[in-house]
């Protein structure tokens, strides 16, 4: 973000001076860059943050248990995977196909390779038997 478009700055040196603002819709603009309300990681962090001020970091953390720690883990990998766009059963089929296809493709190219240059060294050392 740049220095000019911080929060708390005066923003009116820029302004022409013709241009009247009213100092409490600067305060209420949102930053673009925030993340939204619904689900961001940051606004989550944030909000902790602000509930756990005036309380030593380690306090706020010692709270929560070895096995509060995983119950929260598995909650936000549930949450991750709710957020996951799934294939369809006919896009599930068709990428299987290709890439059995592609396989097997490159399963012939390699062992057409391994054939050939197997025949080659023979060729080249001659064949003792």
């Amino acid at each position: 973000m740049a220095e000019r478009n911080r929060r708390g700055d005066d923003a009116a040196d820029d302004r022409p001076e013709d241009e009247s603002i009213d100092e409490t819709s600067v305060e209420d603009e949102v930053d673009d860059e925030e993340p939204a309300a619904r689900g961001g990681t940051a606004t989550r962090s944030r909000a902790k943050a602000e509930s756990s001020e005036g309380r030593p970091k380690a306090k706020a953390e010692a709270g929560v248990g070895f096995f509060g720690r995983i119950i929260r883990f598995v909650r936000e990998v549930v949450a991750e995977l709710r957020k996951v766009i799934w294939p369809t059963r006919k896009e599930l089929l068709t990428y299987t196909a290709v890439v059995v296809v592609f396989i097997a493709v490159m399963l012939t190219i390699v062992a057409g390779l391994d054939f050939v240059f197997a025949k080659g060294v023979l060729w080249v050392f001659g064949n003792p038997s």
